[in-house]
């Protein structure tokens, strides 16, 4: 068996925020003006956004300044388990990766917020946003936005082939391999759907909405890896299946997804996975010949869409913070009316506080939604992130899109996901 790296940054935080006393919160009293910093993420939060709550916050608290700064996400892990315990170089708030917020929140980096919850939206609050922001009952980070894959599809060339709109997964995998074999237009590099190993992301897709996930956690604390599970295999032989007859582009590197668009706009995809602000990539004369559509990823059933991967971020107040006062304040102003809807409307972004959400546009606002709604979180644990680092999820459906037996590589991967989460 193949053995990963641990994680030394979950320990590491824990000793340091523990010397200082973090985990409540700085209890130092909040000058009656100060200098705030918060981090977002790039392309994440518009500049829209970004100078409303600047001048909101600075209007109204005479004396006090607020500098955003934006940060990449390459390294911004290893960024935050260096500044986040150091009250001279913490952030006051910071934006962080849903998947990535229990490795801090586990270790008292960030101030409770729970009180605040009612004044952020309460139950309008994105539902997987709340489980990756909380930990062992208590919320530090609430949702900031989240963003799930949809289905964009070539209208005109199901129209050719002769085939419906797909309304369930099975119908889905079905119309990807007919046309993938249909070729109406005898293009060049035709493909039914485009589906690389590299995008386990969309892939996820498969995996949650037949009922699977890659592990789960018992009442005693204890994770098992459940891809061998009757769900999950149904899932992974799905994907298999389409991979094996409804793409030609399996073996696409990271590098290639994000411009795969370029194939729907030549005709040369029938159907493509994407973020909603895909929609601005797709040709205009698509959308008003009405030869492309889009839809959330079907469910097992038609009255219900799939389960894809709940992507987005979450935002929280560091706990080194000596400002927490007016760091609340600025988060109350995040989950404004303005700045919530400025997310949605300028960002295309599923906003935080899902009342805002009728603020996005275009053609993908309804199915993004929709998505969003019906989204699950890879396993929230800190150890996810081990097998996250190790690429883990990529070789599995790498394996898969290989060829290689779907019970033996599971098998193999429960095995290695029960050592990294339980260890």
């Amino acid at each position: 068996m193949r053995r990963l790296p641990h994680l030394a940054l979950a320990s590491t935080l824990t000793l340091t925020l523990a010397a200082c006393g973090a985990g409540g919160g700085n209890t130092g009293d909040d000058a009656e003006s100060a200098d705030l910093t918060i981090w977002f993420m790039e392309d994440s939060v518009p500049e829209t956004a970004q100078d409303w709550l600047v001048d909101e916050f600075e209007a109204s608290h005479e004396g006090s300044t607020l500098t955003v700064q934006m940060q990449p996400w390459a390294g911004v892990v290893e960024l935050l388990q260096t500044s986040l315990p150091d009250s001279s170089q913490t952030p006051d708030l910071v934006e962080i990766g849903n998947t990535q917020a229990s490795t801090f929140t586990s270790v008292g980096a960030f101030s409770p917020v729970d009180d605040l919850l009612e004044e952020l939206g309460g139950d309008s609050l994105i539902e997987s946003g709340l489980e990756a922001g909380t930990w062992e009952g208590t919320t530090y980070a609430p949702p900031l936005y989240a963003g799930s894959r949809i289905i964009f599809y070539r209208q005109d060339l199901l129209d050719a082939a002769g085939i419906d709109v797909p309304t369930t997964l099975d119908e889905l995998n079905e119309a990807a391999i007919e046309l993938n074999e249909a070729n109406p237009e005898d293009t060049d590099g035709f493909s039914g759907i485009y589906l690389a190993s590299s995008d386990p992301k969309t892939l996820e897709g498969w995996l949650f909405t037949y009922g699977g996930d890659y592990a789960t956690q018992h009442d005693d604390g204890t994770w098992e890896g459940t891809l061998s599970s009757p769900e999950s295999q149904e899932g992974l032989q799905a994907a298999q299946d389409l991979m094996e007859r409804g793409s030609e582009y399996v073996s696409d590197p990271n590098e290639a997804v994000p411009v795969a668009y370029e194939l729907f706009n030549s005709g040369k995809i029938g159907f493509y996975s994407g973020l909603a602000l895909k929609e601005y990539d797709i040709d205009e004369e698509l959308w008003e010949s009405g030869d492309a559509q889009v839809m959330a990823l079907p469910g097992t059933d038609a009255d219900t869409p799939g389960t894809t991967f709940a992507g987005g971020s979450n935002v929280a107040i560091s706990a080194a913070s000596a400002h927490q006062e007016l760091s609340r304040e600025v988060l109350r102003l995040i989950y404004s009316d303005d700045f919530q809807t400025m997310l949605a409307a300028d960002a295309g972004w599923v906003p935080g506080n899902l009342d805002h959400a009728s603020a996005l546009e275009g053609h993908s606002a309804e199915a993004f939604q929709e998505a969003v709604a019906h989204s699950q979180l890879t396993p929230n644990t800190p150890s996810w992130g081990v097998a996250d680092s190790a690429q883990l999820p990529l070789e599995i459906w790498t394996r898969i899109a290989d060829g290689e037996d779907v019970e033996d590589i599971a098998a193999d991967v429960d095995a290695q996901l029960e050592e990294i989460l339980n260890d």
